[in-house]
């Protein structure tokens, strides 16, 4: 936790205040840490620190050991019982396979009485309704008397395969979209508001709708196919464009941006688990 605090701080000098113990301390047992796993985790400079890239692993590892140690510390606090039983979640299928199943799968880890249920739809689905303990909201939220915590934002992205590109046409403006099929979930449409990255103006294009579907999952299988260009939430298709099954083009220009939260419906102490679940959710978005 030493380092996790120096990387704050930005200062071994500051870290040591904070810390309330001495800077040669501080200072000894970032050398220790180094000198055991063999690697340096910290770039010195009379500005300050900063991380290395293998640092940059270490600290992500940190905060979430770090949100650990809080919850048992809590936990012993407040005498709670483990949690156990159903813990029902709504999500949009964006957000399942890179984001909200590693966190399941590390909340069952530590709290193996939990018993997931999880309902994936991109339509909004009422919590007391519905019998649900959160759900994961992308867009603007609705009043209620719902308690939400920030999660982050998802920006859609154009995409297509490098395939369909061959076919036809690497876009170059806007206006080149407009020659290439484009392939529609329900709520996007033909108007397409798009907004430009460097004067974060908003423009509103016609693409040409090729196809129309219900969910991002099928648009994605649609343009891997090499059916299409896409707009996908950014979660979504940086692992793809990664690996060179997509291709992210008019990089300058994105879709709408969504902002993300954890909702529930608990106005005082939420459950551990449920607060354990959101911090999972925000470090493994951090990590995307």
């Amino acid at each position: 936790m030493v380092f996790a605090e120096v990387v704050k701080q930005g200062s071994f000098t500051d870290a040591a205040k904070q810390l309330g113990i001495s800077k040669s301390a501080v200072s000894q047992q970032i050398k220790s840490l180094e000198a055991d796993m063999d690697i340096r985790v910290l770039n010195r400079t009379t500005r300050g620190v900063s991380t290395t890239a293998l640092g940059e692993k270490l600290l992500s590892r940190c905060h979430i050991l770090k949100d650990q140690v809080d919850l048992v510390l809590k936990d012993i606090a407040n005498a709670e019982e483990n949690p156990k039983g159903r813990f029902a979640i709504t999500l949009p299928h964006s957000l399942e396979s890179h984001l909200v199943m590693p966190a399941i799968e590390q909340l069952c880890a530590e709290y193996p009485d939990i018993e997931p249920e999880l309902i994936v739809s991109d339509k909004k689905l009422d919590l007391i309704e519905n019998n649900l303990d959160v759900a994961i909201h992308a867009g603007e939220l609705s009043d209620s008397s719902y308690r939400a915590l920030p999660i982050g934002t998802v920006t859609e992205i154009f995409c297509a395969s490098p395939l369909y590109l061959n076919r036809n046409i690497t876009p170059c403006k806007l206006s080149d979209l407009a020659q290439l099929k484009w392939i529609s979930t329900s709520w996007q449409k033909r108007n397409m508001p798009i907004y430009n990255i460097l004067s974060k103006e908003k423009t509103l294009i016609e693409l040409t709708q090729f196809s129309k579907v219900n969910n991002f999952t099928s648009a994605l299988s649609m343009a891997l196919r090499h059916l299409g260009i896409v707009l996908l939430p950014d979660n979504v298709a940086k692992p793809l464009i990664k690996s060179g099954e997509l291709i992210h083009i008019m990089k300058e220009f994105t879709g709408p941006i969504w902002p993300l939260h954890t909702v529930h419906a608990y106005q005082r102490e939420k459950p551990i688990h449920l607060t354990r679940f959101h911090q999972l959710v925000c470090n493994y978005f951090n990590d995307l």
